[in-house]
Order: structure tokens, then C-alpha cells, then sequence
């Protein structure tokens, strides 16, 4: 069977796969699980045509690897063959340990584990089934390859995981700010002295691709709207998880119900693999099918809470530099209660705050290295003469009032 395919995406045209390993994995049910896992949680909300997966967006990091590799190898820097499929197999799994609606759920199923490894166990899980084939890609995921630029381009200020998603979710949500000049970076990207750079032909779109991060942060993850629907689809699965732990019998497939009749930490998700077993069998489609039968369960708050996210009534979100008045919190909660007649405990399912932070670039950690004409490496906010671009490495925390609209 000739497995060198070719698949065709809406944002860069044709992307092949240039090996049979690479063509097993995407073809394993733990990367398949990726198209059922919606890209950027809840922006569909905002932006209906935001309803990409994480599938298209790990094809579409893995077709941007190939294109680094070549033009790194163009340059003259020694890439082999097994070097480049280990490279492509890491970015193409780099999160494949996202659980369903991506971001929004990361906390909520398992506590005290992030996806990053998740994702690790999971490829661990495929290097023993793949009798140790993905040993190098594991190094080079884990930064643990002397040639650390491969795994720069994975994980760093200027990734291709970055440069993918920006444009991918800029595409499919139609927000045209999140643009950016992908090609030219990759063109532009460089080693010296073992570590990615870029050029100093480069500069202007490296400033272009912060300011697009920074703009697709406001516009479109940290819309006002999308965290009112992402934070109703946490509050449903904390009322549920409640509920589970009172004994409450709730619908829900087995892989949901087993995270939501048992409190699993980190640690133990680690040192047990049925964890891993269960977590690999859920994706968005669990939770739906769940609140779509649950907005009828006979709990007020639980029933309450779903039917909002189905008929799309969201939370009311308030975005302020301030802290929201107490004053004004406590005269909306008092409203809630005697609205719904529930208790002031089982208001802080309908009213609270949080905050949201927003920094673009992380001067000094993994930063992006600007390679002089002359030899010199230096900062990117060094180098450019954009004041504004200083201010982007400065973490911008904001306030929210998330409450029912009575």
C-alpha cells in the first residue's frame, strides 16, 4: 500500500506525508481522536467558522517542519533523515494529549496535569507500540537532543506550532489581524552556535507575528464572549462533578464518567494507565452528548446551566483594569438567588471573577535571537525600532464580572 499521501488543506494547499511511520501514526486512533477536539475551545461562538480541530492544526505544524528542515538544510546545516522524520513526528503529536474543547477543559477533568504531558505519555504509549521508533522524536520533544534548535522549532517564542495556529485560527475565524508571513520566517530562520535564529532580513515579520499574537489573544481567545462560554462549560462540568461525588446518577459515556465519579490528580494519572486508557477515548462529542441530556436532569443548577450553553444564553462578562465593586457583586447576587431560588453557595455558579492575562513575547525565556549581519545575536526587542514592541513583553492582567443576565 503506497502510504506517501497527500492531503489537501484550506490553508497551505497540498501537505504530504513523506514517511510510512508518519502516515501509521496520524492513521492511530489516538491521533484520529484530534478531529473530534475543536481547535480553540469555545470561539465558535463568537465566530462561526472557527470550528476547526486540533487535527488540521497538528498536519498543518508538522507541513511547516518539513518546509524549516528543508530550508535549514539549504543552508548548510547537517538535518538526516532520521533527524527530520523524528522532528516531524514530535511537532505532528505535540498535542495529542489535548482533551475535548482543547484549553477550555485542561483543568477540569484531570487536575494538576497540563496537556504538554499528556501528550508525552501518550507518545510514550506509541514508541512502545512502534517498538521504539519514535526514540529520537521523544528527545527531541523533551529537549533532550544535543541539536537543540529541533526542539526550538516545537516549543519556543517562535515555534511553528505558533506560526501555524495564528494563521490557522486567523483563517478559520476570519479575524484577518491573526495573519502572518509564515513562509518568510521560515525562509529567514537560521542556527548559530546550536540555537535557532532568525536573520536580520526578518525582523519586520517577527514584529508582525508579535503584534498578530498579541491581537488574536484580545480578539479572538480572550474575547469577552468565548470565556463566557468556556467558562459555562467548566461550571457545568464542576456542578457535575459535584453531583458525582453525592452519588447522583448521571448520563454519561464511560470514558466521562470515569473522570467524573473519581478525583484523579496528576500523579496518579501518571502511575496508573488506564487513566490514559479512558482520557484517550474522549473528545468533544462526550461532553455535548452529556449537557444535551443533562439540561434536563432534575437538578435545577446542572439542568439551568446546560440549557444556557445550548441555546447559546451566555454568562454576561464585564473586562475592566479594576477590580468589579463588591458593592455591585453582592446586589447581582442577591437578584440571582431570588431569580433562580437557590442558595448563596449555588450562586457562584452564576456569578463570579477571575482574570485574564495577555503577554506576547517573554523577553529572556526561549527568546527570539536576531542574527546581526555582522555575527551578533541579539534580542528582538534590542533590535527593533519599534517602541511598542518592549511593551508587548510586559504581561497585561485584566479583571472580569462573569454573571447570569437576570
Amino acid at each position: 500500500m503506497n502510504k506517501h499521501k497527500i492531503i489537501n488543506d484550506p490553508v497551505y494547499g497540498f501537505i504530504s506525508i513523506k514517511t510510512t511511520l508518519i502516515f501509521d501514526l496520524i492513521e492511530h486512533p489516538y491521533f484520529q481522536r484530534l478531529r473530534y477536539i475543536k481547535q480553540v475551545g469555545m470561539t465558535h461562538l463568537v465566530y462561526p467558522g472557527s470550528l476547526h480541530t486540533r487535527f488540521h492544526h497538528a498536519l498543518g505544524a508538522m507541513h511547516l517542519m518539513q518546509l524549516a528542515i528543508e530550508h535549514l538544510q539549504d543552508k548548510g546545516h547537517e538535518i538526516s533523515a532520521e533527524e527530520a522524520e523524528a522532528a516531524c513526528i514530535a511537532i505532528l503529536l505535540h498535542d495529542i494529549g489535548h482533551g475535548p474543547f482543547s484549553h477550555s477543559l485542561e483543568h477540569s477533568l484531570v487536575k494538576g496535569i497540563a496537556h504538554e504531558k499528556i501528550s508525552r505519555l501518550f507518545m510514550s504509549n506509541l514508541n512502545k507500540e512502534f517498538n521504539g521508533k519514535l526514540d529520537l522524536a521523544l528527545k527531541i520533544f523533551n529537549n533532550q537532543y544535543h541539536k537543540k534548535y529541533l526542539s526550538q522549532l516545537i516549543s519556543g517564542q517562535l515555534d511553528l506550532d505558533r506560526l501555524d495556529y495564528l494563521n490557522r485560527d486567523s483563517f478559520f475565524s476570519g479575524v484577518s489581524e491573526g495573519t502572518v508571513s509564515s513562509d518568510r520566517i521560515i525562509k529567514l530562520l537560521n542556527v548559530k552556535d546550536g540555537n535557532l535564529v532568525v536573520e536580520e532580513k526578518g525582523i519586520y515579520s517577527v514584529e508582525k507575528f508579535l503584534i498578530a499574537r498579541r491581537l488574536m489573544y484580545w480578539q479572538v481567545y480572550l474575547h469577552k464572549t468565548v470565556i463566557a462560554g468556556e467558562q459555562l462549560l467548566v461550571k457545568i462540568l464542576k456542578r457535575a462533578g459535584e453531583l458525582a461525588k453525592q452519588g447522583t446518577d448521571l448520563f454519561a459515556s464511560p470514558a466521562l464518567k470515569h473522570f467524573l465519579y473519581q478525583d484523579i490528580n496528576g500523579d496518579e494519572f501518571t502511575a496508573d494507565s488506564q487513566h490514559l486508557a479512558f482520557f484517550a477515548e474522549l473528545d468533544d462529542h462526550d461532553i455535548m452528548g452529556a449537557i444535551k441530556v443533562w439540561q434536563h436532569h432534575p437538578d435545577k443548577i446542572l439542568s439551568t446551566l446546560c440549557q444556557l450553553l445550548v441555546t447559546r444564553k451566555l454568562f454576561k462578562v464585564e473586562i475592566s483594569n479594576e477590580v468589579p465593586d463588591v458593592e455591585r457583586i453582592n446586589l447581582i447576587k442577591h437578584n440571582i438567588i431570588n431569580k433562580l431560588g437557590i442558595s448563596e453557595h449555588e450562586s457562584s455558579y452564576f456569578i463570579f471573577t477571575d482574570t485574564i492575562n495577555n503577554r506576547a513575547y517573554s523577553a529572556g525565556s526561549g527568546s527570539i535571537d536576531i542574527l546581526r549581519k555582522n555575527g551578533n545575536i541579539e534580542d528582538i526587542t534590542v533590535v527593533s525600532d519599534t517602541s511598542s514592541l518592549e511593551a508587548l513583553s510586559i504581561e497585561v492582567t485584566k479583571n472580569f464580572l462573569c454573571y447570569l443576565k437576570i
